[in-house]
């Protein structure tokens, strides 16, 4: 962010560990631990997060794979269009279905899709709002509360049948972010043509009779201060998975609350981001190469 100083415009970039947010008091910017970035704006003393010009998406802070990509809106179904990145190749390539957070289908997402068909996959982020995208949470929380669940998995089956008709993929995955990372868990439950699922943070189902229908590797990252993913529902997700002999990996990262992969959010955590990144190339490389 630029201040003014004696007539001339600063920059004003915080150190590792420090969030830029902006105080209720005379409207100044000020660098502030992390750790109390919530607390002072419940308390009144700041008013909001600001983010830097340059940090205005999660995907910047990763490197991309060797292939070019090659991004189109395309139509997958009738009434459900979504974002297509894909490696600039003549190779095949595994299929991922990305799911939005409850912002729906954003920049963020595109840039994400973008970041993961650079290392080798055909990713369709799908639109599960029939393209709106909400700006402020009280618009997610209308888009999240006037979603039908079930037309979410028609339009995700609808995905995977356009990579298939399309693409030909040997295997295809889901990843998804909070919301996303729910319906990430729900396809899986819905549809067993899926090779691998990834789930960030997202709602979780753990009794055994609805896992028993998943077949493949699943992948969760989930964060210790989450107070509506909670550790003990994340064990409780774990032990399910783990009784029914299905191959997993479940990481919790201790220190870190809710969303602390999405860098306009109070809890944005860029190395545990960055590392539960790294984890996720990992597990698709294995399982769906």
């Amino acid at each position: 962010m630029k201040q003014l100083k004696q007539g001339h415009h600063v920059d004003v970039v915080c150190a590792d560990g420090f969030q830029l947010v902006l105080k209720q008091s005379n409207g100044s910017p000020k660098c502030i631990k992390l750790s109390s970035v919530e607390k002072l704006i419940q308390r009144g003393w700041a008013i909001h997060v600001l983010t830097y010009s340059d940090e205005n998406n999660n995907s910047e802070i990763f490197t991309m794979g060797k292939y070019d990509v090659q991004t189109d809106t395309v139509n997958y179904s009738e009434s459900n269009s979504g974002y297509l990145a894909r490696p600039v190749s003549d190779e095949s390539f595994p299929g991922v279905i990305m799911i939005h957070e409850w912002w729906g289908l954003n920049n963020n997402i595109k840039d994400m899709a973008k970041k993961l068909a650079s290392h080798g996959y055909v990713v369709l982020a799908v639109d599960l709002y029939g393209g709106h995208v909400a700006t402020t949470s009280e618009e997610a929380r209308q888009l999240v509360t006037s979603f039908d669940k079930d037309n979410g998995v028609q339009n995700m089956d609808s995905a995977i049948s356009y990579l298939d008709d399309n693409y030909s993929p040997e295997s295809i995955g889901s990843i998804g972010w909070c919301f996303g990372g729910g319906q990430s868990l729900n396809l899986a439950l819905n549809n067993p043509s899926l090779n691998a699922t990834v789930i960030y943070y997202g709602s979780l189902v753990t009794d055994s009779d609805s896992l028993s229908v998943i077949h493949w590797p699943v992948l969760g990252i989930f964060a210790e201060l989450d107070k509506g993913i909670t550790t003990n529902t994340v064990h409780d997700f774990e032990n399910s998975l783990n009784q029914l002999g299905i191959q997993n990996e479940i990481i919790i990262y201790p220190g870190v609350d809710h969303a602390f992969a999405n860098p306009s959010g109070l809890n944005y955590a860029p190395e545990e981001s960055q590392d539960a990144w790294q984890k996720t190339l990992e597990f698709l490389d294995s399982n769906l190469k």
